[in-house]
């Protein structure tokens, strides 16, 4: 079955930077574009940032855009979220997410302190 598991959150300063990966397994990982979202305490999950299935094309949200990169190795079928410049307010749990299958992982929790 699809599976999804994220890695690599954890506590980090303002500025810092963290990289998330998230292994794929159950499906043909590199026919599927992949998407990062996150959720905060109280607020709806958000669209962080897109890849397309061949890694050509990435998209971002506006409050990551230029600290923020998606990539994906197909080969291990990985998709990866490098995070830079990190703020407080990126504080959240990070998932990934197959938009044309519905699956979801389980999250992974980034904080960012003061």
């Amino acid at each position: 079955q699809v599976q999804l598991v994220e890695s690599g959150g954890g506590l980090v300063q303002p500025g810092g930077s963290l990289r998330l990966s998230c292994a794929a397994s159950g499906f043909t990982f590199s026919r599927y574009a992949m998407r990062w979202y996150r959720q905060a305490p109280g607020k709806e999950r958000e669209l962080v940032a897109h890849i397309t299935a061949a890694g050509g094309s990435t998209g971002y949200a506006d409050s990551v855009k230029g600290r923020f990169t998606i990539s994906r190795d197909n080969a291990k079928n990985t998709v990866y979220l490098q995070m830079n410049s990190l703020k407080p307010e990126d504080t959240a749990v990070y998932y990934c997410h197959i938009p044309t299958l519905g699956s979801w992982g389980q999250g992974t929790q980034v904080t960012v302190y003061s």
